[in-house]
């Protein structure tokens, strides 16, 4: 497996995937779980933000405690519309980053995605980018929405998603080998409609309630 991608396999995380795959689970209980999946998500993909240490005072003593670097900035950027569910988590437990959207969708028949949307921070430059989707089924979005925002020259750039089909983690390495993904896990192949095997269905409709 190719070294930027990093599947994350904590069983609260597991267990939750499980739950969102059932066809039963509702539509209500599928945008909690998101929700519940993107915050312990958020909580893995931060571990290497920088702290400093700085004088404060307890109710006994002083110390030096750790704070996250000031400099260090994030944007989080949504990919239309299914990129919503996670952004909402991550929000919860980030609540200063700033935040972009990306509007994609797919040509039916050929699969290629067409941009209607675009708005990012103006100072994404001074920035380190988490790029959000719960699906990476044939990778052309991941791989148009990070080609767009590296003509913005973010300081870095991660690619978080739910699922993973092999197909779009070989199409996405191949074009950004650069950028590491992160996922929960890699499913098994994608059907003649670009759908994830065995997947969960369309991540925007049961998100939305739409289908």
């Amino acid at each position: 497996m190719h070294s930027q991608i990093i599947v994350i396999k904590h069983p609260l995380i597991q267990h939750k995937l499980t739950l969102m795959r059932k066809a039963e689970t509702s539509t209500v209980k599928f945008r909690v779980l998101l929700k519940e999946i993107s915050l312990l998500l958020a909580y893995e993909i931060t571990r290497d933000l920088p702290v400093k240490y700085e004088e404060i005072e307890t109710p006994l003593a002083p110390m030096k405690a750790p704070m996250l670097a000031p400099e260090k900035k994030l944007v989080i950027v949504s990919i239309q519309r299914a990129g919503q569910g996670i952004l909402d988590g991550m929000l919860e437990l980030m609540p200063s980053a700033r935040v972009g959207h990306i509007g994609l969708y797919r040509e039916p028949k050929t699969l290629i995605p067409v941009e209607y949307y675009f708005k990012v921070p103006q100072d994404i430059d001074k920035r380190d980018v988490l790029v959000v989707d719960p699906m990476l089924a044939t990778g052309n979005s991941a791989v148009a929405a990070v080609e767009r925002l590296k003509s913005t020259n973010p300081m870095s750039i991660k690619f978080i998603c739910i699922l993973a089909a092999p197909e779009g983690l070989e199409h996405f390495t191949e074009v950004h080998p650069d950028v590491p993904i992160y996922t929960t896990a890699i499913d098994d192949y994608l059907d003649e409609n670009g759908y994830i095997i065995p997947g969960l269905g369309d991540a925007g409709d049961r998100l939305f309630g739409t289908r």
